[in-house]
């Protein structure tokens, strides 16, 4: 029990002995380790780091949280984003109040699109990310963790299998995503 405790990054000599703020980090850690079940064929999905992201520097962060789960990146580029390209990624949005709004936020400056490969990781990476508004989003979460507002909450994930897959044909060309071994695996398979 000390040597998992200590591993999470949490002090103390017994589970009584860890803070609500501790707990919640721990559950939630459970939570996404244990949503993901067992290893299945490897999904692929669409995440974009938004303006507000890019701008704050975040990149990097939102990465390193992916790269930690286990997750491996096959595509990435920094973009300009069009209105064309929005409107193609937001259709089923186009008639909301806010869809101007979101226009003008998403081309106010560049975004880092990526494709994200592993098992289970739509639902995963959904997990990950948090609820759309920050306010709302559980504590850990990239949206929790970095977001200032809703309309500002530098990620977009894929919400299902069917959405990655047509925002990824959307966003890049198949020529855009690489098939490669992550040292980690190869190394594994081969003992």
């Amino acid at each position: 029990m000390f040597s998992t405790c200590s591993v999470l990054g949490f002090r103390g000599k017994a589970w009584h002995f860890l803070n609500l703020s501790q707990l919640c980090r721990l559950f939630f850690i459970l939570f996404c380790f244990f949503a993901a079940g067992v290893p299945s064929a490897k999904e692929r999905t669409f995440i974009a780091v938004k303006p507000d992201g890019v701008q704050r520097r975040l990149v990097g962060q939102v990465i390193h949280r992916f790269e930690r789960r286990g997750f491996k990146l096959v595509g990435l580029k920094l973009l300009q984003v069009s209105k064309n390209l929005l409107s193609q990624h937001y259709c089923q949005l186009t008639k909301k109040p806010f869809y101007p709004d979101l226009v003008e936020y998403m081309t106010s400056g560049p975004v880092v699109a990526m494709v994200w490969e592993g098992p289970n990781i739509v639902q995963t990476c959904r997990m990950m990310v948090g609820h759309t508004n920050p306010a709302e989003a559980h504590a850990g979460t990239i949206r929790a963790d970095f977001s200032l507002h809703v309309s500002r909450n530098v990620v977009h994930a894929s919400d299902s299998l069917e959405g990655a897959q047509r925002e990824i044909m959307l966003w890049f060309d198949g020529h855009d995503l690489l098939k490669w071994d992550c040292i980690d695996q190869s190394v594994t398979s081969e003992l």
